[in-house]
């Protein structure tokens, strides 16, 4: 069964920087095309970095040069550093397989950036 466990969110103030985990089972995420997903408060859930299962990656432009996704290989994890957070970033950050409808949702990590 597959099962995503995402870790590290928090409250922080703009400018500061977090670092994402998500940690799963039931795979091995490094023979997938993973990604990030964010669902902000009353809006829809987007995808904000994604790593292919041969190492690109792409970012959604509010992102990009910012946000920086990897694999942890050894821990069967995958992990989004954060720099430069903005109030916009506040969201539920998922981590889960790409084009895989039928995996189900982890809770979720809950980012929050205010001064």
């Amino acid at each position: 069964q597959v099962q995503y466990a995402e870790s590290g969110g928090g409250s922080v103030q703009p400018g500061d920087s977090l670092r994402l985990s998500c940690v799963g089972s039931g795979i091995t995420l490094d023979a997938y095309t993973m990604a990030w997903y964010r669902l902000p408060p009353g809006k829809q859930r987007e995808r904000v970095a994604l790593i292919s299962s041969h190492g690109p990656t792409d970012y959604a432009d509010s992102v990009k040069g910012r946000f920086i996704i990897s694999r942890d290989n050894a821990r069967n994890a995958l992990t989004l550093q954060m720099d430069y957070l903005k109030p916009e970033d506040t969201a539920v950050y998922f981590c889960r397989r790409v084009d895989f409808i039928i995996d189900p949702w982890g809770q979720g990590t809950q980012v929050t950036v205010s001064s």
